[in-house]
């Protein structure tokens, strides 16, 4: 059942008014995909009241107002993507596309969209109940950071939205947290994975350099987000807080994971994997031809890489849903209204990484000096592949699905690292798994940069991969192709490595590379740091950072 958007659908599921009012920059998707989808449905699954506004007008009270006010909080989100990303280019041209709003013109989604929504609520309800901001720009954006669109650090986006509360990461389990202790008037600056602001500092926590330090010296900048970024597991983690202006940022060590009986229970509610009518008659949603048929296997990535931010918002370890949850959702799929028998997607962030994890990461954390696949794959990470070779298998056998794609990219050092059952998959992927083409990301060759990528910088699976993964395509009789993601201008890389590169992808991959990516510097990312302190913050020595627009799109076009 969706969740109420007008006051009519809310009286139709019995309500007079609502606990909860949720706040997107995406239009209303009902799916496991979409983060407003899933807070509002677990909020419901525990017994409250929740409606949602998407995509309102930030020049009227038409749409802010449709739901009137509600008894608990508000909860904001700028939707699947930070506004910014989501409305310009690398180099700061305006996207006339938005995949997450009707018709897929790009003209429902503000900048800022975080800030501008908490606003807007303010302007015609005042002295209202907390304002809660979360999603994946909140999340991000959460403390001091660098900004590329205003080519400077900025406070903790709390601050500048004035709102109450910031829930970051996934969110799932501090929502209801939150909520309860909103309904019992109580305090809810105890809970996991929740930032407020103080006017007093919290001693018993963990001090990061100042707003005011990290503007003023590159090098403390690095030194904070080096201890952000190291304090952000929930097993080893410790509470942070940052001085901005006069008062103090207090952020709380992130909520624990979800167990897998935890995931199922989410994932399983009763989502109708479709736009919400009201929204639907505006147009549709290009997001939607891609995830309506797909299933969410796992979340967290333990590659961590340095231009991404899933480590940060998402987790820096691997959490799965059990084979019978996914199982039992392919058979659901089947009385899906469109469904033509293909899943379109079985993925993660990575989509190789289903049923792995390091058990020492489990019980003591994330390794603070070390990464998991980082400058190699650690001896403590048993990578296997059977678990997912088992659950490809399964879901082939349902009656009914008729194909099941790995369209998401994964990660080919670990098939390759794989001895017992890497070959097998690689085999299975070829055979039976690949619409056409399959994404990897090497993003790169050049030791030096992929090095400064946080990617393994010997890059001889690579090919290895590639021969292997196009002799199992001929012996299937398949006519199937890989697809390489890479990145340009990412910091330290020149036009000769990029010439380099070209040179590679002519001659030992044999391809005219089309899928490549200018570097975007986003909140909260160790390439983001690079980009803006023009240093590498693990020996401190100087690198090249190309900043000019014309040039970064130079060392697209030697590649293209």
């Amino acid at each position: 059942m969706f969740l109420p958007t007008t006051k009519k659908e809310m009286h139709q599921r019995g309500w007079s008014n609502l606990d909860v009012i949720l706040v997107s920059g995406d239009s209303y998707i009902d799916s496991p995909f979409i983060g407003a989808a899933v807070i509002g449905k677990i909020l419901v699954e525990k017994g409250f009241t929740v409606g949602i506004i998407a995509q309102p007008d930030s020049d009227s009270e038409q749409d802010i107002t449709r739901l009137g006010e509600p008894n608990l909080f508000w909860g904001v989100t700028a939707g699947s993507l930070d506004s910014m990303v989501a409305n310009y280019t690398a180099l700061k041209k305006f996207r006339k596309n938005d995949d997450y709003t009707p018709g897929g013109k790009n003209n429902r989604r503000p900048d800022r969209a975080t800030i501008v929504y908490t606003n807007l609520i303010k302007r015609y309800f005042k002295n209202t109940r907390p304002i809660v901001l979360g999603g994946i720009e909140a999340s991000l954006r959460r403390i001091a950071h660098y900004d590329f669109w205003d080519n400077g650090l900025r406070r903790s986006v709390l601050f500048d939205a004035k709102a109450n509360y910031l829930l970051y990461g996934m969110a799932d389990r501090s929502i209801i947290d939150l909520a309860r202790a909103l309904k019992n008037d109580q305090s809810p600056h105890h809970i996991r994975g929740l930032c407020y602001i103080s006017s007093q500092e919290k001693y018993e926590y963990l001090q990061l350099p100042s707003y005011q330090e990290v503007k003023e010296d590159d090098d403390k900048f690095i030194e904070m987000f080096d201890l952000f970024y190291k304090n952000s597991d929930p097993v080893n983690a410790q509470g942070l807080y940052q001085k901005m202006d006069t008062r103090y940022l207090i952020h709380n060590p992130p909520a624990h994971y979800l167990s897998s009986k935890e995931m199922d229970q989410i994932y399983e509610l009763d989502y109708e994997h479709q736009q919400h009518p009201y929204y639907r008659k505006m147009g549709k949603v290009r997001a939607l031809d891609t995830i309506a048929n797909s299933i969410p296997a796992h979340r967290g990535c333990y590659g961590e890489c340095n231009f991404c931010a899933i480590a940060v918002h998402e987790g820096r370890r691997v959490r799965w849903r059990s084979e019978q949850s996914i199982l039992q959702e392919a058979r659901n799929m089947r009385r899906r209204p469109g469904f033509n028998g293909n899943i379109k997607d079985l993925c993660g962030p990575t989509a190789n990484m289903y049923g792995i994890e390091c058990t020492r990461k489990i019980k003591a954390g994330a390794c603070k000096n070390r990464r998991c696949l980082y400058p190699s794959a650690c001896k403590s990470l048993p990578i296997d592949h059977q678990k997912q070779i088992n659950l490809l298998k399964k879901l082939r056998e349902i009656p009914g699905i008729n194909k099941v794609f790995v369209s998401s990219g994964i990660r080919f050092d670990m098939v390759m690292q794989d001895k017992k059952h890497g070959q097998e998959y690689l085999k299975q992927i070829a055979q039976h798994h690949t619409s056409g083409q399959l994404k990897i990301a090497p993003e790169h060759t050049a030791p030096r940069i992929l090095k400064l990528m946080g990617k393994p910088p010997k890059n001889h699976p690579l090919y290895k991969f590639r021969n292997k993964f196009y002799k199992y395509s001929q012996q299937a009789g398949k006519d199937q192709y890989l697809t390489y993601y890479f990145i340009a201008a990412h910091p330290g890389c020149t036009e000769n490595n990029m010439r380099k590169l070209k040179e590679i992808a002519s001659k030992k991959l044999q391809i005219n590379p089309r899928q490549v990516q200018i570097f975007t510097p986003t909140p909260s990312t160790w390439s983001s740091v690079m980009y803006y302190t023009e240093k590498d913050p693990v020996t401190g020595r100087d690198i090249f950072v190309e900043k000019k627009h014309h040039k970064k799109q130079r060392q697209k076009n030697i590649l293209m």
